[in-house]
């Protein structure tokens, strides 16, 4: 197990986590591998744990107890710059400086790159175009962020993370605001990049349709992980979501598609007499 372990460069090691030491913990003991290479969704319902496991991982949070690990060091203690270089972060809901343009704002995802010595190069150009190309908003180049619509500026906050290439890549609800087409351009993109890419999704389709690696969770735990056909089952969708539903082939891609049926009964959180256990992988 040890030896298997080494092999992922971002983990979670007994994570207990929240947001004021007077209250219950929003997650706790919880164990994660991320597998490298490839594309991890984090799914579940809301106030499960989601964002706030994505958050610790990007050191945004500090653990209340165990660690996140990046190559096998405590984050914690790894430098901020290095940090920088090796694993970006697109948090829920960020806010642009006033009247900064697209490009100026996509420009600063290079920060980590630059010394006072070299303050740009080309390698920053090219890696900014690109992602701005990448992320369709090169036509918005010279547009304040704050006058562009919700769909706009959420494409222009991801062309940032793309522009800090780097090796690690955490995105929490990369997809909202945005309309279905640009959903499914945003998630291709992010299929086609070469990294480790860990995203939070509300959509278990999308999810099931995208991921490489999915987690499910619930009430601060994962109830699941794995590959996306092992793991989206029936019974999976009635634990985490309170939900009854069929899942069948997607007939486009072959991946799990959950088709919803009724709720269950009763409130979510009273006990688990009605639930069947889902598969851990």
């Amino acid at each position: 197990m040890n030896d298997q372990r080494q092999h992922h460069r971002l983990s979670a090691r007994d994570l207990t986590l929240g947001y004021d030491e007077s209250r219950a913990a929003v997650v706790e003991g919880l164990n994660l591998d991320i597998p490298d290479g490839e594309v991890t969704v984090i799914v579940g319902p809301n106030a499960c744990g989601k964002s706030t496991t994505l958050r610790a991982m990007g050191r945004l949070l500090k653990p209340r107890g165990g660690a996140v690990l990046l190559d096998g060091q405590e984050l914690s203690r790894v430098p901020t710059r290095r940090i920088a270089q090796t694993l970006g972060l697109l948090p829920q809901s960020p806010v642009a400086p006033e009247a900064i343009t697209v490009t100026d704002l996509v420009s600063r995802g290079r920060q980590p790159h630059q010394r006072w010595w070299q303050q740009w190069s080309e390698a920053d150009e090219r890696a900014v175009t690109g992602a701005m190309a990448l992320t369709d908003v090169t036509a918005l180049a010279d547009r304040p962020v704050d006058a562009l619509s919700g769909g706009q500026r959420q494409r222009v906050w991801i062309a940032m993370a793309l522009a800090q290439d780097t090796d690690l890549l955490l995105l929490d609800e990369p997809t909202t605001f945005l309309d279905i087409a640009h959903q499914v351009e945003v998630l291709n993109l992010v299929r086609q990049l070469e990294r480790t890419v860990v995203t939070v999704l509300h959509d278990l389709n999308q999810a099931a349709r995208y991921a490489d690696y999915l987690v499910a969770m619930k009430a601060g735990r994962i109830v699941a992980a794995g590959r996306p056909d092992d793991v989206v089952t029936a019974e999976l969708v009635h634990e985490v979501f309170g939900l009854e539903a069929i899942v069948i082939p997607d007939p486009v891609t072959g991946s799990p598609l959950v088709v919803p049926g009724a709720p269950v009964p009763g409130p979510r959180s009273a006990g688990t007499s009605h639930m069947r256990k889902a598969p851990i992988t």
